[in-house]
């Protein structure tokens, strides 16, 4: 084969990945969101919005999400600082803002489009940049594995209470946990994975498994080295704190949602926020499917013992509402932050390119004032 040719299916490989990350997302999207709706009344949903939502509260969680957009990039300008790039908090914000707006299109590529924009902003490699984002995702997934740890805890009793109105799936969950085969099937996984990897360390799947390996040590490594540790762990916890708190007083725009709150307390919105945190690792557009999904069936689990099927169809198609207009008001409030973002940027371009033809006109006079 030639190079000509290897370098076409190279292209045409690279073209269809490219392909496959934009529709895989879009059909897990398009797919979710079928399952959401199929058999949902559209009319009596928009009639409980219109009737029961006090959207001041849906305003006040928007608000809540800029801070929180905010905080972000104040953590991240501390990991950016320690690697000796230097950019204002007002260009990592809009970096943040610009990287959810992407993501909307193309799902977790607003990642990649952040990494290069700072990296261009402050002059470093991208590589460099991109791995201290990954140091600051893996982090949080950590985050939300606390969190999950500590809630399902908190939660048990509800939990359990749901999972036995349902014998099949509790017997089912029950024996995959305690099965002798699942846990000798995880080990066995492990022993081939390990046995590969130093049985085939050049082999390039190894190769570049050991090199996320490494770029994600370099940006643990990182925080272990950076100043002002302990003001980045609370900015952690005040990120994770604002993400909770935005869901927390949606709970408020609803009589339905309220009365969850009064009866079960704040474990409602926690649960609802770790299961719609987790579903946010499925590749969706913007997490579109997934967080609605989720998010009724956290509120599913606190729904009263004894309903009629009348009255629980009524909470389901409350919860799909109240899930429905915070993930549509978060939505918006994205695209508007997206586009202020690409505005900005845009501007800045321009200011650029203004000010660099007005030195140059100087230049030009001076020389020839020089003559």
């Amino acid at each position: 084969m030639s190079s000509n040719e290897k370098k076409a299916g190279k292209k045409k490989k690279s073209i269809l990945l490219t392909g496959l990350k934009i529709l895989l997302p879009l059909v897990i999207t398009v797919g979710l969101c079928y399952l959401l709706f199929t058999g949902i009344d559209f009319k009596e949903m928009i009639a409980i919005i219109k009737r029961d939502c006090n959207f001041s509260w849906i305003l006040l969680a928007m608000a809540i999400s800029i801070f929180s957009h905010v905080i972000r990039a104040a953590r991240w300008k501390i990991q950016l600082d320690a690697l000796d790039c230097h950019v204002s908090l007002w260009y990592l914000t809009l970096s943040v803002f610009g990287t959810y707006a992407v993501n909307l299109v193309f799902p977790r590529l607003g990642e990649v489009w952040r990494s290069g924009y700072v990296a261009h902003r402050g002059d470093k490699p991208f590589a460099t940049i991109f791995g201290s984002m990954i140091c600051e995702r893996m982090f949080d997934t950590l985050t939300v594995l606390t969190l999950t740890f500590v809630t399902f805890l908190l939660a048990t009793p509800a939990i359990m209470a749901f999972l036995q109105k349902y014998p099949e799936v509790y017997e089912g969950l029950r024996g995959l946990i305690t099965s002798p085969w699942f846990w000798s099937s995880v080990i066995i996984i492990l022993g081939i994975f390990i046995y590969l990897a130093k049985s085939h360390s050049r082999n390039i799947v190894m190769v570049k498994i050991r090199a996320i390996i490494h770029e994600l040590w370099q940006g643990f490594a990182v925080i272990v080295k950076m100043h002002h540790k302990a003001k980045w762990l609370f900015l952690t916890v005040a990120l994770w704190g604002f993400y909770f708190l935005q869901l927390y007083v949606c709970f408020y725009a609803f009589p339905f949602s309220r009365e969850l709150l009064a009866t079960n307390g704040p474990i409602v919105a926690l649960v609802c926020f770790v299961l719609s945190s987790i579903a946010m690792a499925i590749p969706s557009n913007g997490g579109i499917g997934p967080w609605q999904i989720a998010v009724i069936f956290g509120m599913t689990i606190y729904m009263p013992v004894g309903l009629s099927q009348s009255a629980a169809e009524m909470f389901r198609m409350n919860a799909t509402a109240f899930s429905n207009l915070v993930m549509g008001a978060q939505t918006l409030m994205l695209i508007l932050l997206g586009i202020f973002t690409f505005v900005m940027i845009a501007l800045g371009k321009k200011r650029t390119r203004l000010a660099s033809s007005g030195a140059e006109e100087k230049e030009e006079e001076a020389g020839g004032g020089d003559k």
